[in-house]
């Protein structure tokens, strides 16, 4: 097994989300979409957490869902603003 050495990893690479807002809004979108996906397997029985600022809050699966959902709409939104001429 190889290791790649520190020196092959030292280049410089462009961030090309921070530099494209289009790229960064779709890999939200996919998270959000994940995340809604994830929620939808869980029993309706289980608490989970969510994260709001850099605290983590219980909540019920159908809340958590409603608030990824809320994110998702908003994404593509602005998404879709940015798309429009």
């Amino acid at each position: 097994m190889e290791v790649a050495s520190a020196s092959s990893l030292s280049a410089p690479v462009p961030s090309s989300s921070a530099s494209d807002p289009k790229l960064h809004l779709l890999k939200e979108i996919r998270s959000y979409e994940i995340a809604i996906g994830e929620l939808s397997n869980l029993p309706a029985s289980r608490n989970v957490y969510q994260k709001n600022g850099n605290l983590f809050f219980r909540t019920t699966i159908q809340k958590a869902t409603s608030s990824e959902q809320n994110q998702l709409n908003s994404a593509k939104a602005q998404l879709q603003k940015l798309n429009s001429p």
